[in-house]
């Protein structure tokens, strides 16, 4: 992995060239940034250009045997950690469990998001975790000597991820490190990492991709789409290329491949007309989504909710939507407005929140459904 193979977020990367530059490469980073903006492919590249011995003013070469490596991420000084889950007689998991699956999912694409990879290891309503017994790999594999380059590096994709134990049993080692010992914490979200660990770690702030960006980097991988689709695409995407992909890829088969889409306008449909079995119905079928499925969706909701406000009450030049989605945005929109925005928006994250925490999801679904059925027919101010 190059970081020229990585669009969007220019500023990082002269920051991290400049630290190698200086030679003044902090023991310990948390690479933080909105999903789909290529935080774990640039961790790789960054990791890829400190090993490099023959790297340039602006990225490593990518022809030496340490760059060959790094591309096929089989280097013996570069070590993953990322979420795992517990399955058969496997109840101990850590990450080298399942690396075949992790390098094959990690080269597949520039940009990375974990309902992906949890597909990818068929998780299914399982979520992930790093656990308590990654930190002892971690140690152990960073107690050894380099094999072949200057720095071991340990990049931990979803940091988020770590639960309290694991987390715990890392402060030493990221606090006092080995020497040219490098860990890039990879994360979405730092509330969710313990104020300990990030106290102990420099921050490496990352932006979403512009429209621009995000076109050059859907033309790399699907180079055979229209030109006009990409566009749309990088527009819709709002700056998350896992997300203009998704829509991209909706684009080409004919607009009839969104999950997302297709349960939101059942669920206003049904909650709207207050057809109790259908909905306890659906409420069957969202609960066999994954978990971060599930979150996804309610995502979608948002999104969905607010650009349905903009077009009733703001300015449809603002609104950023598919054909189907704004199809169906022009005859659903009049009942989104002033008098219910706020609580339809806090009624999804509410029950994002709820899914987090492991609620039952039928439950869930069920109540959101009704609290929904309220809220829509409630008159415009």
């Amino acid at each position: 992995m190059q970081f020229k193979d990585i669009q969007g977020n220019s500023h990082v990367k002269d920051l991290l060239i400049h630290s190698v530059k200086e030679n003044r490469i902090s023991h310990a980073q948390l690479f933080l940034g909105p999903q789909g903006c290529g935080k774990l492919s640039t961790a790789i590249a960054y990791a890829q250009y400190i090993s490099c011995p023959n790297r340039t003013e602006t990225d490593s070469c990518g022809t030496c045997p340490s760059c060959i490596k790094f591309q096929k991420l089989i280097h013996p000084d570069l070590h993953f950690v990322y979420p795992v889950v517990t399955g058969g007689s496997n109840k101990k998991p850590v990450s080298d469990d399942f690396l075949p699956q992790f390098r094959q999912f990690a080269l597949k694409s520039i940009f990375h998001r974990v309902e992906d990879w949890y597909d990818e290891i068929g998780s299914e309503n399982a979520q992930g975790a790093i656990f308590a017994q990654e930190s002892q790999e971690i140690i152990r594999k960073l107690n050894l000597k380099t094999f072949e380059g200057e720095y071991k590096v340990m990049i931990i994709w979803m940091a988020e991820k770590m639960n309290e134990t694991a987390a715990n049993k890392l402060l030493k080692m990221i606090e006092e490190p080995p020497e040219k010992t490098l860990f890039v914490l990879v994360a979405e979200n730092e509330e969710q990492i313990l104020t300990t660990i990030r106290s102990r770690v420099q921050l490496v702030k990352f932006s979403k991709l512009s429209t621009q960006e995000t076109q050059k980097a859907l033309k790399q991988e699907f180079p055979q789409a229209d030109d006009t689709k990409i566009n749309d695409a990088s527009i819709l995407g709002a700056g998350n290329f896992t997300e203009a992909a998704d829509i991209l890829k909706q684009f080409i088969s004919g607009g009839n491949e969104n999950p997302d889409f297709e349960l939101f306008t059942t669920l206003m449909r049904e909650s709207f007309s207050s057809h109790y079995d259908k909905i306890i119905s659906l409420s069957d079928s969202l609960a066999k989504l994954g978990r971060e499925k599930q979150k996804r969706f309610f995502d979608y909701c948002q999104r969905m909710i607010r650009e349905c406000f903009m077009l009733s009450s703001i300015s449809s030049e603002l609104v950023r939507m598919t054909p189907a989605e704004r199809q169906f945005a022009d005859k659903f929109s009049p009942f989104i407005h002033q008098a219910n925005i706020a609580n339809l928006t806090e009624l999804f994250s509410e029950a994002g929140r709820n899914i987090e925490r492991n609620a039952y999801g039928k439950l869930v679904f069920t109540d959101l459904a009704l609290k929904i059925s309220v809220q829509l027919h409630i008159k415009r101010n």
